[in-house]
């Protein structure tokens, strides 16, 4: 059985990994052409992001078709091809499912707006409160109302996301059985994981006006959620005990995952929560421009690490995915400690109680694109909030400050292979552009060297397989009012693992009270670092200790 707790997960976001036909988009090819290095790094399983039929409105997240690939990213016999060669070096393959909705040029929702009354029970339509007032006042999470208004039906059918996004509805035995047939199909290509898109929406509370916020509480973590879930297990992927699932949870609460992600409660192997990543946010307002709050971001983790292992349920770690800036430029420095602060951000996740997730060129310090003009920007939410943005009266400057540091398209970039054209992404026109910085931060410029940022996050892969104090040991927090360090501590079977981060670039004290006479310093990312009981940390210096 695949033991998901020394597993290290590795997403790749197709479109932009590796582009083997120069049409300057990534295909599942370039995913096969590049296993060596992912196998070099040595992680266990690759998370996909979708590469279903879409239209692209959101990226892939609105499918179109959940048995067929893309064209764009290849055929089937290449999807095969990869689990094959995936499988041959020791890599598992997980897939991304977007069960909250489907693409409203799915057949499904097709069908509906022709009046097929099976269908339409496939999403949510409802009548307006009256004439050209839609059923509830809840707002889209790209922006707007979230209910889209047909004619011909004089009702509106729910979007959550965008408008091209229609919301299945879980509470028809139909839709769920769909899903599972889905799910079993992937199975028998072979595939070993799979992750659920903001799974923790698809049970819909009341349907009313939300006076207090956007909607949100009458549709997260909803009334019939757990059941759900578990009948999807049962049905699914928990008949084989080599699967791991992780869901996206979406605004979610710590009492909820103990349920989803709990050792008994048979619904996934682990969650995804953002809470972390909204410390540089104000209050839930993403598009602002604030300094993140590191006591708040330390206390949450804490919070989540601590009571999570409380309750036997199991956390996905992670600072980096599609939808998140990048972290080297969020919360480390990109100009004088670049590489140090990439590497104490990776510290800092990889020591902890969950299954570390990597997304792709994270491992060797990619930073946020800085794009200066709106033409770059591709994302629909980053689009729909350029101009909210300057709607609130912000001038375009300031709506780019804000979108430099906050896109999701600053994750999206082509990986930066090596510092030829394109960053060795492709010969055609990447889809979106490359950073200008590929010609310094490249894989070519990092595998030979020790003290890269990609040779770091290797020990760190190696160091949670060799270690099982770092698969299995509690949590304790450490140095918690701190104002520049993050540290804990890890216990199992008599072990002990201290692991102790300068979180800004200036030269911090702590006196431990601890005696550290006992410890072996295992992982540093200072050359030498001096360990003594009242310690000093240079700007960014990071240290693991073994006991």
């Amino acid at each position: 059985m695949a033991d998901f707790k020394k597993s290290t997960v590795y997403q790749i976001y197709p479109k932009s990994f590796y582009d083997t036909n120069d049409d300057g988009i990534g295909d599942l090819k370039g995913v096969t052409a590049k296993l060596d290095y992912i196998k070099d790094l040595g992680v266990d399983y690759i998370w996909l992001t979708p590469f279903f039929v879409s239209p692209q409105n959101d990226n892939g997240y609105d499918v179109e078709d959940y048995y067929h690939i893309d064209k764009r990213y290849g055929t089937m016999q290449d999807f095969e091809e990869l689990a094959q060669e995936a499988q041959k070096r020791g890599i598992r393959l997980m897939l991304d499912m977007v069960f909250n909705h489907t693409s409203t040029k799915h057949q499904w929702f097709q069908k509906a707006l022709s009046g097929d009354e099976k269908y339409k029970n496939y999403y949510i339509f409802k009548k307006g409160k009256k004439a050209g007032v839609p059923p509830t006042n809840w707002e889209s999470k790209f922006g707007g109302n979230a209910w889209e208004y047909v004619e011909k039906f004089d009702e509106y059918y729910l979007h959550l996301f965008d408008v091209t996004q229609a919301d299945l509805n879980w509470d028809n035995e139909e839709v769920r059985k769909e899903m599972q047939k889905i799910i079993k199909f992937w199975m028998k290509k072979g595939v070993k994981g799979f992750r659920f898109d903001v799974v923790n929406l698809i049970s819909k509370g009341a349907f009313e006006d939300d006076y207090q916020g956007d909607g949100r509480r009458f549709y997260t973590d909803g009334p019939n959620i757990h059941r759900y879930l578990k009948e999807l297990h049962e049905t699914t992927f928990g008949t084989d005990a080599e699967i791991i699932t992780v869901g996206e949870m979406s605004s979610t609460s710590i009492e909820n995952c103990y349920e989803y992600a709990g050792e008994k409660s048979n619904e996934l192997s682990m969650v995804f929560s953002f809470h972390h990543l909204k410390v540089d946010f104000m209050g839930n307002e993403k598009w602002v421009m604030v300094p993140f709050d590191f006591q708040k971001l330390k206390h949450i983790i804490f919070q989540w690490q601590t009571k999570m292992c409380q309750h036997n349920a199991w956390n996905a770690v992670f600072w980096c995915n599609h939808d998140q800036p990048r972290v080297v430029s969020r919360f480390g420095n990109t100009e004088k400690y670049w590489k140090e602060s990439a590497k104490m951000l990776a510290t800092v996740i990889h020591c902890l109680r969950g299954t570390p997730y990597i997304y792709q060129g994270e491992e060797i310090g990619m930073t946020n694109a800085n794009f200066t003009h709106i033409s770059q920007y591709k994302d629909v939410e980053s689009l729909n909030h350029f101009k909210i943005l300057q709607q609130k009266g912000l001038s375009a400057e300031n709506a780019y400050s804000i979108l430099q540091i906050h896109s999701r398209d600053n994750s999206r970039t082509p990986i930066q292979w090596t510092a030829e054209k394109n960053a060795g992404f492709t010969k055609g026109t990447p889809w979106i552009e490359v950073i200008k910085n590929y010609t310094h931060i490249n894989v070519e410029s990092q595998i030979n060297d020790e003290n890269s940022i990609f040779n770091h996050y290797k020990k760190l892969i190696q160091l949670r397989k060799e270690n099982n104090i770092i698969a299995y040991g509690d949590f304790e927090a450490l140095a918690e009012n701190h104002s520049a360090i993050f540290a804990y501590k890890r216990t199992y079977q008599g072990e002990t693992l201290l692991v102790i981060n300068n979180f800004y670039g200036y030269e911090v004290t702590w006196d431990t009270e601890m005696n550290l006479s006992q410890y072996q310093c295992i992982l540093s990312n200072y050359a030498e670092s001096k360990i003594e009981n009242i310690l000093t940390l240079r700007p960014y210096e990071s240290i693991v200790l073994k006991k």
